[in-house]
């Protein structure tokens, strides 16, 4: 049944019965790192967090790789890696083409916990999880997450069942853009992350006390954004420090911690209860990589003298924030054809043998294939023995920690939507070198004091880290999780059985269905109109340059 306003005070009386069955609560908190919140817990300054780990678990959870948003929340809630799950990142390179199309909820392979508990007969909610846009029919409601990282707060497109809009209308990803930090920006950021947390809290508080559900899932996003920009005030030791807005974080954690409060009494004492991150954070440091310089340094890569999307910048230039996300939905296809000329302009392909996206998030490699890439320059029976010698040249170079061939990382069916070689970049003194994108000049520098603010695509002074959290409200003996177990957990939990996963439960054992759920829909790419507004809202958070 469609549960908008004015059914809601109907169903209460179901709530409550509803309540004497098994319930999970799985809070998502983006970007949620370890080294912060494991010692604001022993200080009492996560207070509800810290409840919940006295009275259960605290669990170190390793995230993909690379810890990247969309496909780190897709293998939470599948139970899968990215390479059966088939989300490897925003985006995905176009077979037979130089570009490449934005993902969305469609692309992925396998069935998510919604879908299994659906089919289950469970009762489920779902507010703001990443790569759920658009959202999917469920036995009960669904507000996808940001359809880009640009999207700054729903439309009636993002909510299902319709008739719910009105009391999620107010759900909000980004009240500011992150490209441009003049000074004033993080003075103005703050508030509004505090306020976001505020209602995001009210609406999933109501949703919890007044409508039925057997499973509610809930991701707060404003823990990732106040680690990529506040990183180097909160950080005395961090090589682009400054004063002002040391306590940023602490307030946006504490803020978050009120907000797990909130939603754990709303809840209920019956229900188990997880709070998740999908990766850690930490600080960046100043030294800047350029992958492709590097390529063609070591005789991989040729320039061709052009570069550069004069489109996007327009674009950019022209289209006022606050209609940036409608206008990505609208002409997505668009949208990636200038994310297409802005990643591979400037490269001469019939000379080039590999060549880097240059993303700071997803640092990766991909080989000019031939009979893949429409001017592939290495032979099919090459492939292999290109791939490990340019793995183990890369390895050699000082920026580089570790550089994986996808096979490596990945199993399954989609892996083949992966970057060739993957690379995780060294620390210095234990601060990320950031991934930027250039057309010639040197492959290692240090960024100038001016660009220690930084913004998506210009080296964000906290990084991504592979550790995140995982808090339970039940103990269990496990110390060490994948983000693959959380899906297998909640379906134990529930008690309901689920297609065979990479992950296992924590608490009890999953009854594996050898069949299970289809789960699958149509692959829809984003129509001609729809294409530009994604890549309008991706742009406006600087994530792709």
């Amino acid at each position: 049944m469609p549960i908008g306003l004015e059914n809601l005070r109907s169903l209460h009386a179901f709530a409550r019965y509803n309540r004497r069955m098994k319930r999970f609560l799985l809070i998502g908190l983006d970007g949620a790192a370890p080294g912060l919140v494991d010692p604001w817990m022993a200080s009492g300054q996560l207070s509800n967090l810290k409840q919940l780990r006295d009275n259960g678990s605290s669990i170190r959870v390793k995230s993909t790789i690379p810890p990247a948003t969309f496909p780190a929340w897709t293998t939470c809630v599948t139970g899968l890696n990215p390479g059966r799950h088939g989300i490897i990142d925003f985006t995905e390179t176009t077979p037979g083409a130089y570009a490449i199309r934005f993902v969305n909820s469609t692309h992925r392979k396998a069935p998510a916990l919604w879908n299994i508990l659906s089919e289950g007969g469970k009762r489920v909610g779902v507010l703001g999880v990443p790569a759920t846009y658009p959202p999917e029919p469920v036995n009960g409601f669904m507000v996808s997450g940001f359809d880009s990282p640009v999207a700054t707060g729903v439309d009636k497109s993002f909510v299902y069942p319709l008739a719910l809009y009105p009391q999620v209308r107010k759900w909000r990803f980004a009240d500011f853009q992150e490209t441009d930090m003049r000074p004033g920006w993080h003075d103005r950021a703050l508030p509004k992350l505090l306020d976001k947390i505020a209602d995001k809290e009210r609406i999933a508080a109501e949703l919890l006390a007044k409508a039925p559900w057997d499973f509610f899932m809930v991701v707060f996003g404003e823990s990732d954004t106040v680690a990529h920009h506040f990183w180097m005030f909160h950080d005395p030791n961090s090589p682009r420090h400054a004063p002002g807005h040391g306590d940023a974080i602490l307030r946006v954690y504490e803020r978050l911690d009120a907000a797990v409060g909130k939603l754990v009494e709303a809840a209920g004492s019956d229900t188990t209860v997880a709070v998740v991150s999908d990766h850690g954070f930490g600080g960046a440091g100043t030294g800047a990589v350029h992958l492709n310089n590097w390529l063609a340094e070591n005789g991989y890569l040729e320039f061709s003298g052009l570069g550069g999307s004069p489109v996007k910048r327009l674009a950019l230039s022209v289209v006022p924030q606050q209609w940036r996300g409608a206008a990505f939905r609208r002409f997505r296809s668009v949208a990636a054809k200038a994310e297409g000329r802005a990643r591979f302009a400037g490269i001469d392909w019939s000379r080039t043998r590999a060549w880097s996206e240059e993303l700071n998030y997803f640092p990766s490699v991909r080989v000019n294939l031939r009979g893949r890439e429409p001017e592939g320059q290495v032979e099919p029976t090459d492939y292999d023995l290109f791939c490990d010698r340019l793995c183990e040249t890369l390895e050699a170079w000082p920026p580089v920690k570790k550089a994986w061939r996808r096979d490596e990382l990945y199993s399954g069916e989609y892996v083949r939507r992966a970057p060739d070689i993957i690379l995780e970049l060294a620390l210095e003194n234990g601060y990320s070198h950031s991934c930027l994108r250039s057309r010639g000049g040197p492959s290692f520098r240090r960024i100038k004091p001016d660009e220690y603010l930084g913004g998506k695509e210009r080296g964000m002074n906290g990084n991504h880290r592979p550790d995140g959290v995982l808090i339970l409200s039940e103990r269990t003996s496990v110390s060490k999780a994948r983000l693959e177990d959380v899906a297998p957990t909640v379906l134990s939990v529930l008690d309901v059985s689920g297609p065979p996963m990479d992950g296992q439960s924590l608490l009890g054992d999953l009854r594996p269905d050898s069949q299970g759920p289809a789960g699958k829909r149509h692959e829809e790419s984003y129509s001609s109109e729809q294409g530009r507004a994604v890549e309008g809202r991706l742009r406006g958070l600087g994530y792709f340059e």
